[in-house]
């Protein structure tokens, strides 16, 4: 790809971004995108086959970097996890953004109408899962979880839907600080024994 092909794509994602969160995803146009980047039809589909790729190109840029932040927070405690202690480093570091926010949440829309489009997400969906699932696998023998949450993978299940509950919840009051502090609860109350320390009846 030519440095010029890269910045035309990186052009098209940013517009496409303002675009989508100022007028949801389904409200949206090729041509829009097009005037929004001033690029022409031509230039977009030598980028993108459809609203649908731009998206998921999109998408894959915000989770890796959400991947990236939670595995680098999960990272500094050696094999075990001081859980309170990754908890309180996640949730200051963690991609808040409303407006990331309003255009997943109008995408989801759309990909629960369509099976193809919702299997792709699903499996973006699951890169975050994974990054946390394994960070916690190679704490397993270090530090206990719950036993509620059964193995890393239920953990990481429960961890991604307190992020969904949240970030739900940032949508409607805009609280992006309280949002951080209900997060940083909920995920404690979930890796520990709710007093913030695991739980060391499991081995």
């Amino acid at each position: 790809m030519t440095r010029r092909r890269v910045r035309t794509r990186a052009n098209l994602l940013d517009a496409a971004f303002s675009v989508f969160a100022a007028k949801g995803f389904g409200h949206v146009s090729i041509e829009e995108v097009c005037e929004a980047a001033g690029y022409s039809r031509g230039a977009f589909y030598s980028n993108f086959s459809s609203l649908d790729e731009l998206f998921f190109a999109l998408y894959r840029e915000r989770a890796d970097l959400i991947a990236e932040q939670v595995s680098g927070a999960l990272a500094l405690d050696g094999p075990g996890l001081d859980v309170p202690a990754a908890v309180d480093r996640v949730t200051d570091v963690l991609l808040l953004d409303r407006d990331w926010l309003l255009v997943k949440t109008d995408f989801l829309v759309h990909a629960a109408r369509d099976p193809e489009v919702a299997r792709s997400l699903l499996e973006h969906r699951a890169r975050l899962r994974q990054a946390i699932a394994d960070r916690l696998a190679r704490a397993r023998g270090h530090t206990a979880l719950p036993a509620v949450l059964g193995d890393t993978d239920g953990a990481a299940h429960a961890v991604v839907a307190a992020y969904d509950g949240v970030t739900t919840q940032l949508l409607l009051d805009r609280d992006v600080e309280h949002a951080r502090a209900w997060l940083k609860q909920l995920l404690t109350a979930l890796l520990t024994d709710g007093s913030g320390t695991p739980d060391h009846r499991r081995n």
